[in-house]
């Protein structure tokens, strides 16, 4: 007999949640299936952490190196410097809810910087919003780590991807199985939102219409995989 998962309900507020952004990077930009239909989403959530003050965290995997494209693989086969986040990604909008870009060698996003950073908004920090690339990688690993350190893990179905569009499903189940929640990213804005009644929910509500097209287009794209 299959053993039984237990998971908790995991409901989410934006007073205890961070965002997660993994490794969005120049450099990958050529060799990750539907890259550009996951800085969208990435975009949308950027949009709505600064209607509901939700803090952002980035991180970037070995950024040393130019902003040059190289070839595909280069990148797969070689070690080399993957440079900074796309300029594409809207950080510059949040103000000081973006917390931090913080480089790493480590697959995971959870570094020492970022447990200390963690650390130091606790105990009000529960849940963690998790985007970005490779799922089986670099978000997979996060996944694990945070699920470890007792957070809530919420994955964004239509906000990651790999350079190989076939290992993103296994990777979602993976975390699925440790217990992290997979979710869209229009889901988890709504779970946020909680109530029409809140005074955001006008900007909330523009936000969503403003992204439904692109939202559409992505959800078309990458949850075929799933």
């Amino acid at each position: 007999m299959a053993a039984t998962i237990t998971r908790g309900v995991a409901k989410i507020a934006p007073r205890n949640t961070v965002f997660f952004a993994c490794d969005l990077q120049i450099r990958l930009k050529p060799a990750i299936h539907a890259f550009d239909n996951v800085v969208a989403t990435a975009n949308k959530m950027l949009k709505v952490a600064k209607t509901l003050d939700v803090p952002v965290v980035v991180t970037e995997q070995n950024p040393k190196g130019s902003s040059d494209l190289i070839p595909v693989h280069r990148i797969l086969t070689q070690l080399v410097g993957l440079g900074p986040t796309v300029p594409e990604l809207g950080l510059s909008t949040l103000g000081s809810l973006h917390i931090g870009t913080y480089p790493k060698s480590l697959f995971s996003m959870v570094t020492p910087d970022l447990i200390a950073l963690l650390s130091s908004r606790q105990p009000s920090v529960k849940a963690i919003v998790l985007f970005g690339i490779e799922a089986h990688v670099c978000v997979l690993q996060t996944t694990l780590d945070l699920l470890e350190l007792q957070y809530d893990v919420h994955v964004l179905v239509d906000g990651v991807s790999s350079c190989n569009k076939e290992e993103v499903p296994w990777a979602l189940e993976r975390m699925r199985q440790a217990g992290a929640q997979i979710t869209t990213s229009e889901s988890m804005a709504f779970q946020l939102m909680v109530d029409s009644a809140n005074a955001n929910f006008k900007p909330f509500a523009a936000i969503i219409k403003e992204e439904k097209e692109a939202t559409k287009q992505t959800l078309q794209t990458l949850l075929p995989l799933q």
